[in-house]
């Protein structure tokens, strides 16, 4: 099972406008918010991410509740967060 996850921007990466610095669940991996170029997120906002890819903005009621949801859908939630932690894009 793939699930999206919100995570908070962090920063954006100087010289490369279509990455951000997300964390997502205590783990910071840069995310291509390319996706996003109609209204980019800034540092401080919230964003949906799947397979290293930004796919929509979230308010900070709506991000809190999706991550509740997914800590009660257990083994694909901790399988999604290791493979975040195992992935890299520079």
């Amino acid at each position: 099972m793939c699930l999206g996850i919100p995570g908070e921007v962090m920063e954006l990466v100087p010289g490369q406008p279509d990455l951000a610095r997300v964390e997502v669940s205590g783990v910071r991996r840069a995310v291509n918010i390319g996706l996003l170029a109609d209204e980019p997120p800034r540092p401080g906002d919230r964003v949906l991410s799947h397979v290293a890819s930004a796919m929509s903005k979230l308010g900070e009621a709506e991000a809190r509740a999706t991550l509740d949801f997914l800590a009660g859908v257990g083994q694909a939630y901790t399988d999604e967060l290791d493979a975040l932690r195992r992935s890299s894009i520079e």
